[in-house]
């Protein structure tokens, strides 16, 4: 089993992304890159680097240490994040009703509305990913 929003997660998602035909055509204009937070109910947080560029994942990781320079920052509570994974919370939504803060340009994220909900089908193709 793979832990969501774990490193080793984050790798086996990038590759789920890159397989995706759905996701490749949806972000084809997409120039960007997120860090994800995700803030634990213990004060503690988990941070994921991802790079996606034309409808690819160029790079993903967990940030353990210096926290990278990122166009996005997309952060909220574990469990708003489980809640994207089991499609029971779109990410845009979730951004428009607080339960997500977003840092950068959100018209721009408006505008891929198609590529974001893509990522989200790719969530549960990473194989054996336990929530």
């Amino acid at each position: 089993m793979v832990k969501f929003m774990t490193g080793e997660w984050a790798k086996a998602f990038c590759k789920a992304l890159n397989d995706s035909e759905a996701y490749n055509k949806a972000a084809e204009t997409w120039e960007g890159d997120f860090l994800f937070v995700a803030e634990h109910e213990d004060g503690t947080s988990t941070k994921l680097y991802i790079d996606l560029w034309h409808g690819k994942c160029r790079k993903a990781y967990e940030v353990t240490d210096e926290v990278p320079e990122t166009e996005f920052v997309m952060s909220g509570p574990y469990s708003n994040w489980k809640l994207v994974a089991e499609k029971k919370l779109d990410p845009i939504q979730g951004l428009m009703t607080g339960k997500f803060k977003l840092k950068g340009d959100m018209a721009k994220i408006m505008r891929a509305t198609k590529a974001a909900v893509e990522m989200v089908n790719c969530i549960m193709k990473v194989p054996d990913t336990e929530l």
